[in-house]
């Protein structure tokens, strides 16, 4: 509709928050993202208010849109996942919901959760463990990031509203400082949900899922809930995945300024563990599972992860609120890989407190945001006992080979004001404290006590600057820091291996803790981001500096301890090229076909190392690109044809043996109901069969030989999915 209205000191820019814009950009005016009066464009008191007609859509904003236009006023590279375009297809892992993500690199294999996933460089060399490092990651703003780094487990990709992925250091705001940044997955809420949900998806490798939710608004209580189930006898030999999970929250306004909202995640997982193949292996039968990872029945399990948070949001005033939260987790972990068992346990709280204020500064808006985040452990321990006793020179199964206590904990506290210093010019100056902590307490069969702390400083500025209303320009200069997971001292340096019995050490595991140090980095950044005519882009150059980086071997020790050795590396440098292209090729009748195009270039190498020169880092590829072509009927028929291709990936530190590079295409086909919430599909995923490896965990040196050190993607597969909800 158009309206005509006498805007009495208010910019359109200021009814952002409510309406959806003509295009989906960037919303550039700090204040909306606040859901505040935009100080930017006000009419002076003194001035004659000025009729003016604008255009607003009849409706409100969706969840995740109103995330991106939040988004806007950080000057770096950011995007948000809307949930319903995902769920449009098969949704098996994190992997598919973080597709089509520039920057970001996530590839699953043999059917469980440990995602291979780095960001800009982090957790380059590390592959699907059972902690993720490098990034922190969020369930509604709340770390679920420890000093053990990230338990997977917990991040079932059915349930969610949408995702934020913040990439490096412009996840400051949240308290990110590691290399990689930030992503916030964000519960579904009683707001946003069907009253009763059901979901299904089968296909290949004996795939089968099941989603059952609910979700409602009683006057100022709200609700969702939602339980899964899945099943997958796998693609690849020794790869049956199954898993349970429960993800609620519960919330109450108790008038327009103060609400809060409690959350509930619980999962339990069991998964097949194959080994890792030679390229030869992958490329001739990659169903295929390494001996002898078949005849011990490697598997690994959790027995039942449990996460408790809350979040609390108090609107002071006009101009101001304050956001507090914590959570607990608890997570055990049972891994059977290899010959001897690792029994863990984890047990940490976290808690944040953000304050926002925005003002209005010589006629300029300023936002300032005052922060603190913080997680520890209560609980960390690991034990290590013979299961294959054979391997051991006939120990008897369950004896103990080791056990270690962890501690650690991390504080960080963060500054930072937004400032339009001219018209639709903003600067952003920031700043960090980062209080750091570690110990690893080794009590058998060797005593050896690790501890280690730090202050550190983390400066970030930037400024964005808006030529025209279609483009946007931004950049920043900012500092990480990335410490060791905690059990990550317990890996680090040469291996001890026990060579008589009675045994000191598990084969291929440290009988003591070796010391490593902080990864640090100052990285450049500049992008632009904008629309114009059909398209919307984002573009972004980055360059790192990075010391003391943390990396990762396997060797045949280590392999034959299911892990990998920890260690800085000397000076590297990150560089990298972020590009994400929406087109919408033709338009007619309410019909859209469009392309979507998300390209990635990553060029990580040493500095001067004194054994591998200026070699590239190995473990991911230096070109990645995704692009679909989909087509959207007003019936509410979709189909979309896929393509992804990665070049050849580094697989040993010398750079002498590689993953080759890999084509994949795929074919989604679904109905949408129109105003119903009915929908089915059918997907086809690696039409031409390729034989590939999805993720590689470099070893130090081939020198001629095949390492195994990777792990297949799924075959050609076919799965169906349907939905349905209503109220």
């Amino acid at each position: 509709m158009v309206v005509g209205s006498y805007l009495m000191g208010f910019a359109p820019a200021a009814f952002a928050a409510d309406v959806a814009p003509a295009h989906p950009v960037r919303n550039t005016t700090p204040a909306a993202q606040h859901d505040r009066p935009a100080g930017h464009g006000a009419v002076p008191a003194a001035a004659a208010p000025q009729p003016e007609i604008i255009s607003v859509s009849r409706h409100r904003l969706s969840p995740a849109a109103r995330a991106e236009a939040r988004l806007a006023s950080i000057p770096g590279a950011t995007s948000v996942i809307d949930a319903q375009k995902v769920l449009k297809g098969r949704n098996f892992t994190s992997a598919d919901t973080l597709s089509f993500q520039p920057g970001v690199f996530a590839q699953s294999s043999g059917g469980g959760d440990g995602i291979r996933l780095s960001v800009r460089g982090s957790g380059i060399a590390t592959g699907t463990n059972y902690f993720r490092s490098g990034m922190l990651m969020m369930f509604d703003g709340l770390p679920v990031t420890t000093p053990a780094g990230t338990p997977y487990e917990l991040f079932e990709p059915l349930g969610l509203r949408y995702t934020e992925v913040l990439r490096g250091a412009n996840a400051f705001d949240y308290g990110g400082m590691q290399l990689g940044g930030a992503i916030n997955y964000v519960s579904q809420t009683g707001y946003d949900a069907q009253r009763y949900q059901a979901r299904v998806e089968a296909g290949s490798f004996g795939y089968v899922k099941e989603q059952l939710s609910s979700g409602g608004v009683f006057g100022k209580f709200d609700y969702y809930i939602s339980a899964t189930n899945s099943y997958r006898s796998g693609y690849q030999d020794n790869t049956k995945a199954t898993s349970f999970g429960l993800n609620a929250n519960f919330g109450y306004k108790f008038n327009d300024r103060v609400s809060t909202r409690a959350f509930f995640r619980y999962r339990q997982t069991v998964n097949g563990y194959p080994g890792y193949l030679t390229r030869d292996q992958i490329l001739s039968d990659p169903e295929q599972a390494q001996s002898p990872y078949y005849a011990w029945g490697a598997h690994r399990i959790q027995p039942g992860t449990k996460y408790y948070g809350s979040m609390t949001s108090i609107r002071i005033d006009d101009k101001s609120k304050i956001e507090i939260g914590g959570n607990y987790q608890d997570a055990p972990i049972d891994i059977q890989n290899t010959a001897s068992s690792q029994i863990w346990g984890y047990k940490t709280i976290a808690g944040v407190l953000n304050y926002d204020r925005h003002d209005v500064l010589a006629g300029h808006s300023s936002d300032t945001q005052a922060g603190i985040m913080s997680y520890s452990d209560i609980e960390a321990w690991q034990r290590n006992r013979i299961r294959v006793s054979s391997v051991f020179g006939g120990a008897p199964d369950g004896m103990l080979l080791r056990n270690v206590k962890y501690g650690g904990t991390e504080n960080y506290f963060h500054l930072r004001n937004n400032t339009e210093v001219a018209h639709n010019l903003w600067l952003t100056a920031a700043g960090a404290l980062a209080f750091i902590k570690r110990t690893s307490d080794v009590t058998y069969p060797n005593r050896s006590d690790l501890h280690t702390s730090s202050v550190n400083f983390i400066p970030r500025g930037g400024f964005r600057y808006k030529p025209d209303s279609h483009v946007e320009i931004y950049g920043n200069v900012s500092r990480s820091i990335q410490p060791p997971n905690d059990w990550n001292y317990n890996y680090a340096g040469s291996y001890y291996n026990a060579a008589s019995y009675p045994l000191q050490a598990a084969a291929g595991e440290n009988a003591t803790s070796g010391r490593l140090r902080n990864q640090t980095a100052t990285t450049f950044e500049i992008g632009t981001t904008g629309h114009y005519f059909h398209n919307k882009w984002s573009l972004t150059y980055y360059h790192s500096s990075v010391h003391n980086e943390l990396l990762t071997v396997t060797t045949p020790e280590s392999l034959a301890a299911g892990t990998s050795i920890y260690g800085n590396g000397s000076p590297t440098m990150h560089q990298g090229v972020e590009f994400s292209l929406e087109t919408e090729l033709l338009k007619w009748s309410g019909n859209t076909l469009s392309l979507r195009q998300a390209y990635t270039y990553q060029d990580f190498r040493y500095k001067h190392d004194a054994v591998f020169g200026h070699n590239s880092l190995p473990g991911i590829p230096e070109h990645f690109y995704q692009g679909e072509v989909h087509l959207d009927m007003r019936n509410g028929f979709y189909a979309g044809f896929s393509a992804q291709v990665s070049s050849k990936v580094g697989a040993s530190y010398d750079m002498t043996y590689f993953a080759p590079s890999y084509h994949i295409y795929n074919a989604n086909i679904g109905y949408s109901w129109p105003r119903r919430h009915r929908e089915v599909f059918v997907s086809f995923n690696n039409l031409a069969n390729t034989h590939y490896a999805a993720i590689v965990v470099p070893g130090y040196q081939a020198a001629g030989k095949q390492l195994s050190v990777m792990q297949p993607g799924d075959g050609f597969g076919v799965f169906v999915g349907a939905s349905i909800g209503f109220n």
